[in-house]
C-alpha cells in the first residue's frame, strides 16, 4: 500500500499557516515590485527546506509595466478612483475625455447589439464570478471593446466601495486601450439617462518597461525518468494580499513537499516542484517554461497538478482541460483518500495548467469554490482577497487532497499514466 500523508499530518504542520501568513505579509506581490521579489526569495528558501534540494532559478524576461494611478473626473468636478488593469495603455497626460457606454455584463450579444455605438466611447462592463460554468473572462470583453473601436475600458467590481484588479492581457507592443477596474458605486454614476450617456475624463498613468522574474524549480527524482509537476504561482495583485489567489496554492505546495519529499525516491515517478511568477500577466511565466521544453522533455511530464486558489470554498474541483481520460483516476484517488472532488472538463485558460494542457501535457487546476456563488472565492481580484477570508481547516484539507493526488500520480502504473494523455470531448 502506497504511503499517504493524511489530514492529521497537515493539521499538525505549523509551517503551513506560518508560510501562508508570511506570503500575505508581503502584500499583493504584483510582478515587478519589491513585494514580488521578496516573496520569490522567500519561496526559494522555503522550497529548498521543504524538498532538501536548492532552487533552480530560470530567468523569465517579460514585458514589464508600472502604473502610477488612475481616476475618473466627472462633469461636476468630482472624481472617482480606478485600479489600472495590468499592462493597460496610459491615457494622454491631460486625460481621455469620452462618453461611457454601459454594456451590462458585457456578453458577446451585448457587444454585438451595440457595435455601431462603441467606437470612440469608453466601454463599461461587469466583473463576473470566475469559477462557474459560462463565465466570460475579462480579457475577452476587453478584446471585444478593442476590436470594436472603444477608446477605453472599465470593469466594475462586485464589492461595495472597492475596485477590481486583473490584467488587460496585452503583451509586448500589442495595441491596447486604457483599462481599469472601478467600484459598483462608480459604475452606477455612469448609467445612461434621458439626458444621454455620461461623459468623463479618464486619467491613467502607466509605463511599459522591460521586466524580469524567475521560475523556481525543485527536482526530486523517482525510480524512472518521468515526473509529475506540482505548480503554483507566487505573484498577485497590489489591490489586496492575494491570499486565496494564490498564497494558498504556494503554501499548500510547500506543505505537501515537506510531507512527501522523503518518499519520492521510491515512487515510479519523480516530482518537479515549480513556482511561477507573471501568472497574472496572461500566464507569461509558465508559458515561457513550457515553450522552452523539448518534445522529449514534454513526454517525460506525466501530469501537471496546478494549485491556484485552493481555499475559499467548501468543495474542490479539478479543471481537467479536456483531458477526460484523466478524470476517473482523479476521482478514484480523491475517493480513496476520503475527499469529494468534481471534475470540470472544458479548457479554461485561467491559470498555469492551461499552458501545459495546450502543449499536449495532461494538466489540471485544483480550485476551491467552483459553482459556489456565495463562497469566499467570489472576492478574488477585489480588495477583500485577504487571509481573514480563509476558514480554519481549509489549508490542511487542501494539502491532504493535493498529497493524495500527487502520490497517486507518482505511483500509477505506466499503462494508466499513458492513458491520461487522451483528450475527450
Amino acid at each position: 500500500m502506497r504511503p499517504l500523508p493524511d489530514l492529521s499530518v497537515f493539521a499538525a504542520d505549523a509551517r503551513l499557516q506560518e508560510e501562508f501568513d508570511a506570503l500575505c505579509d508581503f502584500g499583493g506581490r504584483l510582478a515587478g515590485t519589491k513585494a514580488e521579489a521578496d516573496a520569490m526569495a522567500y519561496v526559494a528558501e522555503r522550497g529548498a527546506q521543504a524538498t532538501g534540494v536548492p532552487a533552480q532559478a530560470v530567468p523569465v524576461a517579460y514585458g514589464g509595466w508600472t502604473a502610477r494611478g488612475a481616476f475618473l473626473a466627472f462633469a461636476d468636478g468630482s472624481t472617482a478612483p480606478c485600479h489600472p488593469l495590468v499592462r493597460s495603455r496610459p491615457t494622454p497626460a491631460e486625460g481621455l475625455e469620452a462618453e461611457v457606454i454601459d454594456l451590462g455584463r458585457g456578453t458577446p450579444e451585448e457587444f454585438e447589439a451595440h457595435r455601431a455605438e462603441i467606437a470612440g466611447r469608453i466601454v463599461l462592463v461587469r466583473h463576473e464570478l470566475m469559477f462557474v460554468a459560462g463565465t466570460i473572462h475579462r480579457r475577452r470583453k476587453y478584446n471585444m471593446a478593442l476590436e470594436m473601436g472603444a477608446v477605453g475600458f472599465l470593469i466594475a467590481g462586485p464589492v461595495a466601495g472597492g475596485a477590481v484588479a486583473g490584467s488587460s492581457g496585452r503583451a509586448g507592443d500589442e495595441p491596447g486601450i486604457p483599462a481599469a477596474g472601478i467600484s459598483p458605486e462608480t459604475a452606477a454614476r455612469l448609467a445612461r439617462t434621458a439626458a444621454g450617456r455620461p461623459k468623463v475624463r479618464f486619467h491613467l498613468a502607466a509605463q511599459d518597461r522591460p521586466g524580469e522574474t524567475a521560475t523556481l524549480l525543485f527536482d526530486l527524482p523517482g525510480q524512472g525518468p518521468d515526473f509529475v509537476v506540482l505548480s503554483a504561482h507566487v505573484d498577485g495583485h497590489d489591490i489586496n494580499e492575494s491570499a486565496m489567489d494564490n498564497a494558498s496554492g504556494v503554501a499548500v505546495a510547500l506543505a505537501v513537499m515537506r510531507a512527501v519529499a522523503s518518499l519520492v525516491a521510491g515512487f515510479q515517478r519523480g516530482v518537479r516542484l515549480a513556482f511561477f511568477s507573471a501568472e497574472e500577466w496572461a500566464l507569461t511565466g509558465s508559458a515561457q517554461y513550457v515553450n522552452g521544453l523539448t518534445p522529449q522533455e514534454r513526454e517525460r511530464i506525466a501530469l501537471d497538478i496546478n494549485l491556484d486558489t485552493v481555499v475559499g470554498g467548501a468543495r474542490h474541483a479539478a479543471l481537467t482541460s479536456g483531458y477526460g481520460a484523466l478524470e476517473p483516476f482523479l476521482l478514484r484517488a480523491a475517493d480513496e483518500a476520503g475527499y469529494p472532488l468534481r471534475c470540470v472538463r472544458p479548457f479554461l485558460q485561467n491559470s498555469d495548467h492551461a499552458n501545459f494542457a495546450a502543449a499536449g501535457i495532461p494538466a489540471f487546476r485544483l480550485v476551491a469554490g467552483y459553482d459556489e456563488p456565495e463562497a469566499a472565492v467570489r472576492l478574488v481580484l477585489t480588495p477583500e482577497d485577504r487571509r481573514d477570508k480563509v476558514q480554519p481547516g481549509e489549508l490542511p484539507r487542501a494539502a491532504a487532497l493535493t498529497a493524495a493526488l500527487l502520490v497517486a500520480a507518482c505511483t500509477a502504473s505506466p499503462e494508466e499514466a499513458a492513458g491520461w494523455r487522451a483528450r475527450v470531448g
